[in-house]
């Protein structure tokens, strides 16, 4: 058995991992490097595995740092089956088309307005490679052996980050060996996040694939806790300034979540009802997905809904759809709350309410979620006073505010919280998804507190056998 690095590896984007065993080559994830211009690149290069050679594609959920290399991967000649959970598969019918769209439209953008090297300016992949993509997708629910060859099966578990996101585990028999497990976290949700289940517990593995995007930081108390106050502190600054909170967010989890806590929020009168804009279609769709998918959803989540209210919705929100629903947003006047993508400020909607609103001290920028080193968002929340949007210079004189208690990652006390669960340490723990800090930081706990495991912090590329 063979397990390569492909991605995530001392970074937290570009999740891509290729087990080989009992016969077959499966991938698991196959998503989008973000953040630094030298990791963005590993983009556009060959990949470093023969797509027509892998056997399947196994995803943990749906975020682009996951998933959003599969449309190229397909047209590279991937063409075997892609699995993920029963609300990961409508997901991605809503984001790879969106994410496919957004290429398109900055390589027209970049075309138009002559600002690019190359000539012309091409997409990294185009909306009929996500189709392509989406007609590979196959659903495999939760707690349910899933047989890829004789002597090589995977079941998913809830993994708590955002709906559908799912631990990966394999089952591996080869003749003459003894069995193994391996076991891919993706990303560890938090204990107690609205609208979906906890993280399930976990007893043994013999290899653990483990994230550890925050494995140097602690969110600050339960989830949403600490973030709702500091949202509703925000928003209360801002209004009595006379300005519009924008909130970059992750079309998938975050934008769901960030309404459920404004709607808390006007219940308890600790904010003023302000007009809230939804705007990005892809989270607009996502608002459906997640209605619908109701063998995701917690407890708390199932009896809001029995008592007849709807948990995602404001008493003044607008979800805004088409192009002409999102321009219209620049002519309100007066306070005003914008969710719009993406989470880390690098594309879409939110980009064009950044041009507006950033150059305005009235107004406040709040950032609800990790920031990968050299995003947008990572500038802004260490300080930048210009930014560049489009090629033009900006000045940063809007309040800028992050909040890390709505993060959808466990911290390194939830993470290790969940590792309480097992009852013998794996034989080895691979710790990717993190930045290099958190990744020594997470090792550092992880062996502080459980005595005997055997933790490594692989490199791009670097091969493993078992």
């Amino acid at each position: 058995m063979k397990l390569t690095f492909l991605g995530a590896t001392q970074t937290v984007t570009g999740s891509k991992f290729l087990l080989e065993a009992a016969g077959k080559r499966i991938m698991i994830d196959c998503g989008l490097f973000q953040g630094l211009k030298e990791l963005r690149l590993r983009n556009w290069e060959a990949p470093p595995v023969v797509p027509a050679a892998i056997d399947a594609l196994i995803l943990t959920h749906a975020h682009i740092d996951h998933t959003g290399y599969t449309p190229r991967f397909v047209n590279q000649g991937f063409r075997g089956p892609i699995y993920g959970t029963p609300a990961t598969v409508d997901l991605l019918r809503i984001l790879l088309p969106d994410s496919a769209h957004l290429q398109e439209e900055e390589a027209r953008f970049r075309n138009r307005h002559a600002m690019t090297k190359h000539k012309p300016a091409l997409p990294l992949y185009t909306i009929e490679d996500a189709d392509a993509a989406l007609r590979l997708a196959r659903p495999v629910s939760y707690r349910q052996p899933f047989p890829l060859a004789p002597g090589l099966s995977f079941d998913y578990l809830p993994a708590g980050h955002i709906l559908g996101s799912a631990f990966v585990r394999f089952q591996v028999a080869e003749p003459g060996r003894a069995p193994k497990t391996v076991l891919f976290t993706g990303d560890i949700g938090r204990y107690g996040t609205p609208i979906i289940k906890d993280p399930a517990p976990v007893d043994e593995t013999d290899v653990l694939i483990l994230e550890s995007t925050y494995g140097n930081r602690l969110h600050g108390g339960p989830q949403g806790v600490a973030g709702k106050l500091q949202l509703r502190d925000a928003i209360v600054r801002t209004e009595s300034r006379g300005g519009q909170v924008l909130i970059p967010s992750f079309a998938i989890g975050r934008a769901q979540e960030i309404l459920y806590y404004l709607r808390e929020l006007e219940n308890e009168r600790q904010i003023p009802v302000l007009p809230v804009f939804i705007d990005s279609p892809m989270a607009v769709s996502a608002f459906e997905v997640f209605q619908e998918h109701t063998e995701e959803h917690d407890l708390e989540m199932k009896a809001l809904r029995r008592n007849g209210g709807d948990p995602l919705s404001t008493r003044n929100v607008q979800f805004c759809r088409s192009v002409e629903e999102s321009k219209a947003i620049n002519a309100h006047r007066g306070p005003a709350i914008i969710i719009s993508a993406n989470g880390m400020a690098t594309g879409g909607r939110v980009v064009h309410h950044l041009m507006r609103l950033l150059p305005d001290g009235r107004n406040t920028v709040i950032f609800v979620g990790f920031q990968a080193a050299g995003t947008r968002g990572r500038y802004l929340v260490e300080g930048a006073r210009t930014i560049k949007l489009y090629g033009a210079e900006y000045p940063a004189r809007a309040e800028i505010e992050s909040i890390d208690g709505f993060s959808a990652h466990g911290d390194y006390n939830e993470i290790l919280r969940w590792l309480e669960g097992f009852k013998r340490p794996p034989e080895m723990t691979f710790l990717v998804h993190g930045e290099p800090n958190a990744i020594d930081s997470m090792k550092r706990h992880i062996e502080e507190k459980h005595q005997g495991w055997k933790v490594r912090d692989p490199e791009y590329l670097e091969k493993a056998e078992f």
